[in-house]
């Protein structure tokens, strides 16, 4: 299992999508990786399932591609999933 807080936060684009390649490799060969980003672009793309946490606890959980940026923004900001 893989823990990454805020991976890529400080790198330049290079940087970034080396580390992105090597999240996506480490997923093909079936590692868990538990991603802590605030960067909505980088959830979205590593992500298979998206949990919204909001003063300690997941108001939310979506599968990749039912997200969008809006919805989890509204969870973000405190919504549930019957506001979102």
């Amino acid at each position: 299992m893989v823990i990454a807080v805020q991976p890529t936060r400080g790198l330049d684009v290079g940087g970034m999508e080396y580390v992105w390649e090597q999240f996506l490799a480490m997923r093909r060969e079936g590692a868990a990786i538990l991603l802590v980003s605030m960067d909505l672009d980088e959830v979205m793309m590593l992500s298979d399932r998206i949990a919204v946490m909001y003063q300690g606890r997941i108001v939310g959980v979506r599968r990749r591609g039912e997200a969008t940026k809006r919805e989890l923004g509204l969870l973000m900001l405190g919504g549930d999933d019957a506001v979102a």
